[in-house]
């Protein structure tokens, strides 16, 4: 069986969340920062660009070696057999950095590499003209750490956090792999109460839903791969009948995503619907002072405002106080929160029993993790 290397990669602080779900696939990864790597059968490109919920893309490795010069660059690049994995009419674009290398200039690292690939692929094929760039899409990335090249094709296409299911969203969407991600950080099942009372555009309770029946995140969407050669049909229609088979959709849910704006709450009523969820998620519009919690053993999780702007802190210091009295009328839920507000154990009142240092695009975030005390014998 032929066996690839991938790169499946991850934003800062999500590497292990990756992993574990690399693992879960069935494939024993090494751990970097942003990035996990595996060897794997071929079929797994479909199978990782279809289940991998918090990795940001799929990326198949074609090459690594050290380059200082820009010779070394292209003969070690012309070296590697692009035409085992790009057809004839495949479109080439170059993408690249560069950190710590000889190597500096990213523009002319991508027109050597560009120009290395075209000469190989023109050979092998044996055409005179330039190519036609008529066909799948093949994005490779020369990408320089240390002098150390690494020359990957990105196999998912739009990024993964692009599920198809958002038609709608407010002014700080959550990305769908963090908000996926932070799901995946708690000790949360199918079978117990979830909320989020800052739910906005709905994509914290959206991915809680996908991850409560086990639907495939990548199901609703295309890749750049389905159109290559060397990820066969029947690859993908494998991957495609695995994901329907493990699905869970009668699994019945106890989610419910609140907002303070009634627009947003219709706007996360639309993307849920899109997602093909239906009536699974609860949606209300309220403020969080007005939540009231009657089951036991659940889980709140939520992004709330940050306060990033001056004036806006004493509404992220009310906030983390409501949320402190939830916790205190409701000892045995589980409380999650992803915030910038720097001040928010000092508004709860207590530290957290776990904190994590996670970005949210650029923003630098902690996420605030309160253990309950489950009630024991009570089913939820």
């Amino acid at each position: 069986m032929q066996t690839v290397t991938l790169i499946a990669t991850a934003a800062m602080g999500l590497e292990s969340v990756v992993a574990n779900e690399v693992r879960d696939l069935g494939y024993e990864v090494q751990v970097d920062n942003g990035k996990v790597q595996f060897d794997a059968p071929i079929s797994a490109i479909a199978r990782c660009n279809l289940w991998l919920r918090s990795a940001d893309r799929v990326k198949l490795v074609v090459g690594k070696f050290k380059a200082t010069t820009f010779d070394e660059l292209f003969e070690a690049t012309k070296a590697l057999p692009w035409e085992y994995y790009i057809a004839e009419d495949g479109q080439i674009p170059i993408i690249g950095k560069s950190v710590h290398s000889k190597l500096y200039s990213v523009p002319d690292c991508q027109k050597i590499t560009k120009k290395a690939i075209v000469e190989r692929l023109k050979l092998k094929y044996g055409m005179i003209s330039k190519l036609p760039e008529t066909g799948a899409l093949y994005r490779v990335e020369v990408a320089l750490l240390k002098d150390e090249v690494t020359l990957t094709i990105d196999t998912s296409g739009a990024g993964l956090h692009k599920r198809g299911y958002r038609i709608g969203q407010g002014e700080a969407p959550l990305k769908e792999t963090l908000a996926a991600s932070l799901v995946l950080l708690t000790n949360w099942h199918a079978d117990e109460p979830f909320i989020d009372p800052f739910c906005g555009s709905g994509t914290i309770p959206i991915e809680a839903a996908l991850i409560g029946q086990n639907i495939a995140p990548g199901f609703n969407r295309e890749f750049a791969s389905e159109e290559w050669t060397l990820v066969k049909q029947k690859h993908w229609e494998k991957a495609f009948e695995e994901a329907e088979d493990l699905a869970k959709y009668d699994q019945p849910l106890n989610i419910v995503g609140s907002d303070i704006d009634h627009k947003m709450v219709e706007i996360a009523n639309q993307n849920a619907m899109e997602a093909g969820l239906g009536d699974l998620i609860t949606w209300k519009q309220m403020q969080l002072k007005d939540l009231t919690i009657k089951e036991p053993n659940g889980y709140l999780i939520g992004n709330p405002p940050y306060g990033l702007r001056i004036g806006d802190q004493e509404n992220a210091k009310l906030l983390a106080e409501e949320l402190s009295s939830i916790w205190q009328e409701n000892p045995s839920w589980s409380i999650y929160i992803l915030t910038a507000f720097e001040k928010f154990e000092q508004g709860f009142g207590v530290k957290a029993t776990k904190k994590r240092k996670l970005f949210n695009g650029y923003i630098r975030t902690d996420y605030y993790q309160y253990f309950g005390q489950k009630i024991k014998g009570e089913s939820s």
